[in-house]
Parts: C-alpha cells; sequence; structure tokens
C-alpha cells in the first residue's frame, strides 16, 4: 500500500488507542479538578469524528481505585452521550466471549446486547489505580461492564497460571487478535515469565493471517531487579503492543530488533507527577489496520493543561553569584525568578491559537544548592505567581546531593547505609520500603514468623485501601497455620520450634503457596471489617486530600495540616467507625494497639504458640485455609469458534468442546508484518513504517 488512502476502506481496522487518563485525579483542587473530565471527553469526541470502529484504553482510566459518586457519574455521562447512537458496526466477534468478558454476568461485547444502542465499543483493561480488590475481585471498570458502557477484558482469576485467549475480531478480510493483561504486581508477573507461567492462545487456523495486538499495563522501564517486564519476554509473534502506566508519551512505534515486534507508548492524558517525563506533549494514536499492514497517527491532545520543568545547578553559574557573595539568597531568589518567567512566557506563545488549552500551566523550577547556598523561603516566592501558574505550592523545588553515609549502626545494628540515596524516595511503594529494610537488617531484627513480602502486602493494603485489619490478620492466620504445622511434627522443646518456625517460614518464601495465603488472609480482614459494618468513608466527604502522585511520581505534594477527616491522625480516627454505636464492639485503638504490642513484645514464640492455642477460633471450629477447592485446568482442552452475531447461552458455550485456538509455541514459522509507508508529519526518517512493505523472520 503506497498511500494512506487505501487504508480507509470497508476492510480497515480503525482503533482509537489511548492509556492512563486518570479520571478524577485532583478532582477536588480548584484550578486543576476539571482537567482530566476535559481530556476524556476531547478523547472520545475525537474518536467520534473520526469515525473509528472502538476505543483501546491500556488501563487507568480511574485514578482512585474506589472513584468518587462525582467522577463515576461525570464518566458514565460522556461514554452515554459519544458511544451510544445510531451508527452501525461493522466488525464482527469470531471468539468464545463467555471466556474474553469474564468478569460480568453479561458475557458478551455490549454492541450485541439487544437492550441497548452503541455506536463506539470501549475496550479496556484494567491498570493498577484502578485494579480489582476485595472476595470478588471487583474494580470500578466492572461497574461500567455491568451497566454496558464499556467491555472490560484481560482479567487473570489465576496467581498460578495466565492464559491470554484473544478476542477474535473480523472486519471484511482483516483479521485482528485482541489480547489484554490487567495489571498484575510486577514481581509476580516476572516470576511466571521465567517460569513459563504465561501463555499466549492463538487460533488454530490461518495463524498468519491475523494481526495481533497486545495491550499491557506493566512497569516498561527497570525499578529493580524484577520490578518490570522486559519486552524479550514477550511472544515473538506479536504485531504491536500498546505498552501502559508508563506516563511519557513515546507514541512513535519502536522496533524491538530480538521479538521483531513494534511498541507504542501513548502516555498518559494528565500530568499526575512533577517530573520530566510528565513534561513531553501528550498525545494519542488512531490506529490503522488493513490485513497485515499498519499505520499510526499520533493526535495532540489539547485540553492537557501545560507543564514545563527546567533544572538549575546553583554552582554552574559562579559568574554571578558564590556562597560568599553579599545577599546571596536574594540573589538567587532572583535568579529564580527570571527562570520561571522565561517558562511563563513560553507557555503562553505555546498557548497562541491554541483556546482549549487552560490558561494556568504547571512550572516547576528544581534548584540544586549544592556548594554551600541557602535555600529561600518559597511559600514567599510563590506568592509572586499564584494568579500566573497551577501550582504555586510547588514550584520551587529544593534539592541537595547528599553524600552517602557509611558505618551507620542503630543498636540493633542495622547499616541504614545501605537505604540511603543521592534523591528523596517519593513515588516509591510501601511494600519495596519494607523488602529493603529487612534486606539491609541484620539477623536480630529479621522476621521470624512472617515472611517479608507478607508484611510488605499487608503494610500495602493498611496504607493504600485503608485494611485496617490486614496486618493483624495477617499475622493471626500465619500463626494458627504455624501451630498446626508445629503440632503435626510433634516439636514441644523452645529450641526445635524457632529452628522449625523459620525452617517453615523460608519454606514459603517467593512461592506461589504464599502469594495465595496473603491474598486469604487479606480477604479475612475484609470479610471482618464488612462484618462489623465498618464501611469507608464517602470519599466525597473525607477524601478531600487523597493522593495526589502515583507510583512512578517523582516529586510529591506537600499535604495541608492534619484535619478530622478519613485518614488524619486525630482523635479517635483509628478507633471510631461511622455508624458505631455502644452496643457494638469497637476496634482497637491506638492506645490500646501500643499497650498490646508492649506486653507481648517480649513473648517468645514458645509462648504465642501456648497462649493461642487456648484461645477459640474466630469462626468457632477449625477451618482450613488451604486453598482446596482451587483447581489448575493443565488440559489442552480448547476454546469453541463463536461465527454467530449473537453469542449462544452460557450452557451451550460450556459444552462446546471444538477448538479455535492453540497454546504458541516459541518454535514459529517464519511470518512478516508490512507497514504502511506514508506519514504526513516532519520526522519521516524515524518513521517505522517507512521501509519496506515485508519483514521475515529468520
Amino acid at each position: 500500500m503506497s498511500s494512506e488512502s487505501t487504508l480507509d476502506d470497508e476492510d480497515t481496522f480503525k482503533i482509537l488507542i489511548a492509556t492512563d487518563v486518570h479520571l478524577g485525579y485532583l478532582e477536588k483542587d480548584a484550578i486543576r479538578g476539571n482537567d482530566t473530565y476535559k481530556t476524556l471527553e476531547e478523547i472520545l469526541n475525537c474518536a467520534k469524528t473520526n469515525q473509528v470502529d472502538f476505543i483501546l484504553l491500556g488501563g487507568d482510566l480511574f485514578h482512585e481505585n474506589k472513584p468518587s459518586r462525582r467522577c463515576l457519574h461525570n464518566c458514565i455521562t460522556m461514554l452515554r452521550r459519544y458511544c451510544m447512537g445510531e451508527s452501525p458496526i461493522l466488525f464482527n466477534i469470531l471468539s468464545d466471549q463467555t471466556v474474553n468478558f469474564n468478569t460480568t454476568q453479561f458475557p458478551w461485547v455490549n454492541y450485541q446486547d439487544e437492550n441497548l444502542n452503541i455506536s463506539i465499543p470501549v475496550f479496556s483493561i484494567h491498570g493498577n489505580h484502578d485494579d480489582p480488590t476485595g472476595a470478588e475481585g471487583l474494580c470500578a471498570l466492572d461497574l461500567l461492564s455491568a451497566s454496558g458502557l464499556v467491555n472490560h477484558f484481560g482479567h487473570s482469576h489465576s496467581v498460578e497460571r495466565i492464559e491470554i485467549s484473544p478476542i477474535l475480531l473480523q472486519k471484511g478480510s482483516t483479521k485482528l487478535a485482541l489480547y489484554g493483561l490487567g495489571s498484575i504486581p510486577d514481581e509476580r508477573l516476572y516470576r511466571m515469565f521465567v517460569n513459563n507461567q504465561v501463555t499466549m492462545l492463538r487460533p488454530k487456523e490461518d495463524q498468519d493471517k491475523w494481526f495481533n495486538l497486545f495491550t499491557i499495563h506493566q512497569n516498561r522501564s527497570k525499578h529493580g531487579p524484577t520490578n518490570y517486564i522486559p519486552e524479550q519476554f514477550l511472544d515473538e509473534f506479536i504485531d504491536l503492543v500498546v505498552w501502559g502506566h508508563e506516563h511519557e508519551c513515546l507514541i512513535a512505534p519502536t522496533r524491538n530488533e530480538q521479538q521483531l515486534f513494534y511498541v507504542t507508548q501513548p502516555g498518559s492524558s494528565v500530568a499526575t507527577s512533577l517530573s520530566p517525563g510528565e513534561a513531553t506533549k501528550k498525545h494519542i494514536g488512531l490506529l490503522k489496520v488493513k490485513g497485515r499492514k499498519m499505520n499510526l497517527q499520533k493526535i495532540p491532545l489539547n485540553t492537557v493543561r501545560q507543564f514545563f520543568i527546567q533544572d538549575v545547578v546553583l554552582a554552574d553559574y559562579e559568574d554571578l553569584f558564590t556562597p560568599d557573595t553579599p545577599q546571596v539568597t536574594k540573589k538567587v531568589e532572583d535568579f529564580c525568578y527570571a527562570k520561571v518567567i522565561e517558562m511563563l512566557e513560553e507557555a503562553e506563545r505555546e498557548r497562541l491559537g491554541c483556546p482549549l488549552t487552560p490558561e494556568k500551566p504547571l512550572i516547576r523550577l528544581r534548584v540544586d544548592y549544592s556548594g554551600g547556598f541557602e535555600a529561600f523561603n518559597t511559600s514567599r516566592f510563590s506568592q509572586k505567581f499564584v494568579d500566573r501558574v497551577a501550582n504555586p505550592k510547588d514550584l520551587i523545588h529544593f534539592l541537595r546531593q547528599r553524600e552517602q553515609k557509611q558505618n551507620i549502626k542503630d543498636e540493633f545494628d542495622v547499616d541504614y547505609s545501605k537505604l540511603l540515596k543521592t534523591t528523596a524516595v517519593e513515588g516509591q511503594r510501601v511494600e519495596n520500603l519494607v523488602k529493603q529494610y529487612f534486606e539491609a537488617a541484620e539477623q536480630t531484627v529479621q522476621l521470624s514468623l512472617l515472611t517479608e513480602q507478607g508484611m510488605g502486602k499487608a503494610i500495602q493494603e493498611f496504607v493504600d485501601k485503608d485494611e485496617k485489619d490486614a496486618i493483624q490478620e495477617l499475622i493471626t492466620y500465619q500463626l494458627e497455620k504455624t501451630q498446626r504445622h508445629l503440632q503435626a511434627r510433634g516439636i514441644t522443646s523452645e529450641q526445635d520450634i524457632d529452628t522449625e518456625v523459620r525452617r517453615f517460614r523460608d519454606s514459603k518464601k517467593n512461592t506461589t503457596e504464599e502469594e495465595i495465603e496473603i491474598r486469604e488472609a487479606i480477604n479475612r480482614a475484609k470479610a471482618l471489617r464488612l462484618e462489623r459494618g465498618d464501611v469507608p468513608l464517602d470519599p466525597d466527604i473525607s477524601g478531600e486530600f487523597g493522593d495526589v502522585t502515583m507510583d512512578s511520581d517523582e516529586d510529591s505534594v506537600p499535604l495541608p495540616p492534619p484535619t478530622r477527616g478519613r485518614g488524619s491522625r486525630g482523635r479517635g480516627s483509628r478507633g471510631r467507625g461511622r455508624g458505631a454505636t455502644a452496643s457494638e464492639p469497637k476496634p482497637a485503638g491506638r492506645g490500646r494497639a501500643r499497650k498490646s504490642a508492649t506486653t507481648t513484645q517480649s513473648r517468645s514464640i514458645m509462648q504465642a504458640f501456648q497462649a493461642t492455642s487456648q484461645k477459640p477460633s474466630r469462626t468457632g471450629a477449625s477451618k482450613s485455609y488451604l486453598p482446596e477447592d482451587l483447581t489448575i485446568n493443565d488440559s489442552d482442552e480448547d476454546f469453541p469458534d463463536l461465527k454467530a452475531s449473537r453469542p449462544p447461552p452460557r450452557a451451550a458455550a460450556a459444552a462446546s468442546s471444538s477448538s479455535s485456538f492453540t497454546k504458541y509455541s516459541s518454535q514459529s514459522q517464519s511470518r512478516g508484518v508490512a507497514f504502511d509507508d506514508s506519514d504526513d508529519d516532519d520526522d519521516n526518517e524515524d518513521n517505522p513504517f517507512k521501509g519496506p512493505s515485508h519483514r521475515s523472520r529468520k
């Protein structure tokens, strides 16, 4: 195909691609509260204007795991306004939809529902911000899916093995296999890839005629030894990967020379952190696929608030001032003022001719004052720009290179120098900090009963999702299981108990059994909260100062002074729940918890074993928490191939045993994907679509 016009006919899929919308981010901010809603409306309007076949979202549609009523209301309103209508759907789904859409009681694509009138279907995976939680494993996307507005796919229910079954789409002669994998903790998914526990199913017939599109929401850049997913882990038969979670916009497809597929990273549509990666111009993509050829057109977003960031090292301006210069602080402040004015003038020039762009930009000036300089008053400095920028409170960020400190030991002989970095630790996850602490700690302060991963996960649930009983339930659960193990072994002496407990704990480290136990303990905590009637407070009322940074944030936004709302450290914030009465049992408050910890701190494992074994179980009967009814289907039973426009009843789908998929083997035959060589952009030399129309595998 020599021209883009040939990629616009009855055989061409037109797909709008976007990721990380983070709907509801800073929705209570007076200036930036509507930014995400305006951008989502622009994305949906762009899809309607270009008459796309469907919209593909790569995760994190919502910023919060439990979106506010306002956030859900705005999202549903816009989806109904732009995605419902009389326009016909010109493609068919050939795969088993009961497998593709297995998170709802309506397991079929929404445009085939006779009660709905869908003009633009939306297919979305979940991200790490709106991931499924609770005993039922539901997320905010499932609400939209049950209401028929979004098709949620890519949800894996098993923690031991993942089988990714594609949604098979056909439009005219073009066949598209849409794969999706919602967000999974990177360490776990990394380990599953290494252990060959991730399988991507492929159609058995005409494998070389399918265009394979894969959507994933994981770390792409390396944040640790296993805290990312290398591109080399993905199967080589894939043609294009849409990578979510990373916020930097790198939407121009790049070729992986080892696996020979292309990767596009659309990035976020809103800046959720004041870091350099967020300063890149935001885009969405219009993907056109015909046969094995594709063309990706990047579309700039005009409603995104401008963001400019600049780094200044004061020691590099010796011709202007030094630490010994008279009134050096005043001169440094004037210098920073001039830098901010320059960025504001640049923002004004770029905003000309773009009426949809918000008036006040985001400005960030990072000042390195190492070498003897002093920081000036940032609050007084910010007051000069309160009417000109959208973030006056964090306009200036002072940083100083910190020397590595050696031989710092405390009473437990812990080498904290291993944890010190030259930069701040904003954006790190709590579970990672817990793991780093115990890696640097000496043997005298290591955990005896719990694993580092279990403790980190429990603390993460407590911090992120306000599960107050997560830590307590994990300890109780592990103690009960360890007691049963010791009783089965007949061990009674204290020394043997200590040795066996440590051996029992070490045998479960980094195994699937450990993950199942952690999930069971967290589910017990959630069930206990529901039994107690401790319903989380309404985020509309009490969540005013919620999380405003992501995991990849470089800088944290300063929070206001503590209040009596949820999350504050005020009196009774942990001891009382809304709606509790005098007759209801109250959870232990902060004071009682501290007293209990002081009393039991010196108790040995033997004493804890004896004391707890006399206490009746919470349920009144001995209960095994092993996943006895968890079964793994290792059979090669294939999935049926549906060619009807309406999916059959579930009973018929379950009884079908005909095969349309085969498990992919890395020893695949040679294949090729052709790319359109026409593009209207100026950077044709970097265009991956320009060049030969066919590529082969060796």
